[in-house]
Formats: structure tokens, sequence, C-alpha cells
């Protein structure tokens, strides 16, 4: 088959990093980056970490509103689409760059694979929630990577197409998790941010969903990071570049104890999560990590799609919201500070993470089944002008 894959942010290259080798080695693929993070902190370097093959078109949409940045990249993936006239799209996730990709393929009859299909928040206040849903629903091919997601699927009527594969997240994660479980990989991130981090001594965060940018929100996690940062225990805060242009258009300051870094690389946030005391974040793959680490998570959101982590005796997360004094007692709860850094040697120690064989399972349906035929994009029909081709 010929499949034009569409990324566009760091999660959706991790998740590509796991499918691309095992994909080329039964389809020819055609991979377009819309450029939804387009600075080498959020997504340039993943490229060259993570082994991805470069581009082929680069988009360049950057940043904007959600209207706008949709719209742009609808503009730039239709051309792109009818000069590849591909067997299949196929995208992943919730994010603008997935609702981009599944709307211009099927609007140009082209079938749509969506990895990661069937995640529910319940929540359509968010914009990942109306993305996944819409993508969903114009899907050919639903690689769902949970039961529950399964489940959710068929409360919606969709069945058919719909296959349980795994998370490929979690396949990366135990392909590089002996590399950050010494304690020496800590030490030299710590070296290389020229910042003073022993096992479980900091607790680890990073705020990024566009609910949690309001002036609002942001003064409410803001107090909430300084409640439960300590002195000999201070919160590191990776720092998505929007957020921090909407603390700075808000006049929001951090208060003291949290110490701001750049967005790091994949195996450095891996490494941060893993030998934190405890990790606080609004992301649904930094959540999802922690759980797989075993490291305990307060998830600043009061919803989430990932329920498998939360809710159950022992689960590694916590729905808080922006709940200030519920974090301070999850934190005491999960993570004293007298016991924090013996917990944190522990956990490290005993990591042993097995892949779930995400990317072969969606190969194999690639390669075993046809999706429902729809009307193929015909020569006649005005072309556009794709995107130039990357050089990436």
């Amino acid at each position: 088959m010929r499949i034009v894959s569409v990324v566009g942010t760091r999660p959706q290259l991790i998740k590509a990093a796991t499918l691309q080798p095992v994909l080329r080695r039964e389809h020819q693929e055609v991979f377009v980056d819309t450029g939804q993070h387009y600075d080498e902190a959020m997504a340039g370097s993943f490229f060259t970490e993570l082994g991805l093959a470069a581009p082929d078109y680069s988009i360049g949409v950057g940043g904007g509103g959600q209207g706008d940045q949709t719209g742009r990249m609808l503009i730039g993936l239709e051309p792109v689409i009818r000069e590849e006239r591909p067997d299949a799209v196929l995208v992943y996730g919730d994010t603008n760059s997935t609702l981009a990709g599944a709307l211009a393929a099927a609007k140009l009859g082209v079938p749509v694979a969506h990895v990661e299909a069937g995640l529910r928040s319940f929540d359509r206040s968010m914009p990942e929630e109306l993305n996944r849903v819409v993508a969903d629903h114009l899907s050919s091919w639903l690689f769902a990577p949970t039961p529950a997601a399964v489940a959710n699927l068929a409360a919606e009527g969709i069945t058919a197409g719909v296959t349980e594969v795994g998370d490929l997240m979690l396949d990366l994660a135990a392909r590089v998790s002996a590399e950050v479980r010494d304690p020496a990989a800590l030490a030299s991130v710590a070296a290389r941010l020229s910042l003073w981090l022993k096992p479980g001594n900091y607790l680890f965060a990073t705020i990024h969903r566009a609910e949690n940018r309001t002036p609002k929100a942001m003064r409410a996690w803001a107090e909430l990071l300084g409640a439960v940062a300590g002195p000999d225990r201070p919160v590191v805060l990776a720092l998505h570049p929007g957020t921090r242009e909407a603390l700075r258009a808000a006049g929001v300051e951090l208060p003291d104890g949290i110490l701001v870094i750049e967005p790091q690389g994949y195996r450095t946030s891996l490494a941060l999560q893993l030998h934190a005391a405890a990790v606080l974040t609004d992301s649904g793959g930094v959540q999802r990590e922690s759980a797989w680490l075993g490291v305990p998570c307060l998830v600043l959101r009061s919803t989430t799609e990932w329920v498998e982590t939360v809710g159950s005796e022992g689960s590694s997360a916590v729905l808080v919201g922006l709940d200030r004094d519920a974090a301070v007692r999850e934190i005491e709860a999960r993570a004293p500070a007298d016991r924090s850094a013996a917990q944190s040697v522990r956990r490290a120690a005993g990591l042993r993470l097995q892949g779930s064989g995400a990317a072969e399972r969606i190969v194999a349906l690639l390669s075993g089944a046809r999706a429902v035929e729809r009307p193929a994009v015909r020569p006649g029909q005005p072309q556009g002008q794709p995107p130039a081709k990357a050089t990436r």
C-alpha cells in the first residue's frame, strides 16, 4: 500500500518512531510533518534522536488559534494527498494535525487509519476530545490502544474496522528503558541542565493544554506547584513555549521552588520522570509514561481519556485538577519527603518494561485487509499545488 502518514507534535513523533520502521518494511510511506510543534526544542531534535526519516513534505503551519491552524493544515494537506494518491492516510492521536489529516483524506475519498482510536475523556470542551471523535467517525481502520477504547467506540456504534492493537508509546518506552534506569542517566541530565538533581529529591512537571493557559488557570497551577515544592525538593518544570508566552502575556509569576527548563528530548524526559519523587502533568502521554514507570502522577485535569491509570486501588495517577489542597495531600500520601529517595531508587532498579507489539499488529492489519472503498480522486479534478518537498 501507499500510505501518507501525518504527524505534527512531539507525541506523534514518538508513536511514528515505533511504527515507521515496521511500516516501511511492508508498505510505501509518504511522511508529512504539519509543523504544529514548530521549533527545535518542541519537535526538531526528535527526528534525529528517535531515528525518524526526514519528512517528504513539511507544511510549516507554526502556531495560531484552533481554527486558523487547522485550516492552514487542510490547505497544505489537500494538494499533498492529491499529488501522492495514497491508498490510505494514517493519523495519530488527537491533535489539530490528526483532525486536519482525517478531514483532508475523507473529503478526497481516501480511507483513514487512526492510531489511538476510541479514547474519550467525555469532556467536549477539550479541543482534543473533538478532534479524536471526528477522526474516529471518519476512519476505516481504528487502531485502539486499550479495551476501554474499543468499548467507547462500540458505544458510539463503531465496530467495523476496530482492533485493539496495544500502545506504540509503551513499545518505545520499553525499547529505551534500560538506558534511563541507571542513576547515572539522571546525573548526566542534571549536569547538562546545571541542576542539582538526585533520585527522589525533585518533582517533575509539564503543563501545556489550552485550558491551563487562561490567566485564572495559570495562577491556580502556579500556586499549586509552589505549594508542593520544598526547599530540598523543587519542582522541575519543562515549560512548553506556548505556556511560557501565555504566562508572560498574563503577567503570572512562578513562585520560588520551581526550576524552569526547556522541553527536553525523549530519553531525557523519560529519565526525569523515572527518577522523580512524583510527576505533575496535564499531558496524556506523560500520564501513561509515568504509569508504566511506576511513578506517582498528579493529573492537573478534571477528566482523562486514559482511564486505566486512575481510580483503581494502587493506581499510579490521580486526578487533582487545579486543587492546591488536593495536590498537597496526594503528594504527601504518594511521595512522602522522607521516603521518596528510597522509593525512586527502588523503582528505577526494578524497571523492566515489556512492549505491546502494536506496530506489528497495525502493519499486519494494513497488509491483510482493505478499507471500505470510497470514491478515488479523479485525474480531471482540480489538483492544487502541493507544498515543496521537504529538505530537512
